[in-house]
């Protein structure tokens, strides 16, 4: 099953995030940001494979990517920068999107 909503946001997230990840660099952080971004970029473009390949597992990686979006938003969410607060909104989003995609299973 696979969700282009979900696949959308997922796209998104994985730009923005990679975006703050490129600003961030070279700039001291108070927090897991821009680590978190690193790992988020890598689950965001595994769950769109995953939904896309229409994967028995899509489901439990859809969770997995919302609760590292959880996280994400709430590390760059914490920081004024631009760049920041919209990583911040397309995690929201995305894990908004895959928590549904999660629980649809």
């Amino acid at each position: 099953m696979k969700s282009m909503s979900c696949i959308e946001a997922c796209q998104k997230c994985a730009v923005a995030c990679q975006h703050c990840l490129y600003q961030m660099a070279g700039m001291k952080s108070s927090n897991d940001c821009p680590k978190c971004c690193i790992e988020c970029v890598d689950l965001c473009e595994q769950c769109v494979r995953a939904m896309v390949g229409e994967s028995r597992f899509a489901f439990r990686i859809c969770g997995l990517c919302a609760d590292a979006c959880d996280w994400c938003a709430d590390q760059c969410g914490q920081h004024d920068h631009e760049h920041c607060q919209k990583c911040a909104a397309a995690c929201r989003a995305c894990a908004k999107e895959c928590r549904q995609m999660a629980t649809a299973a």
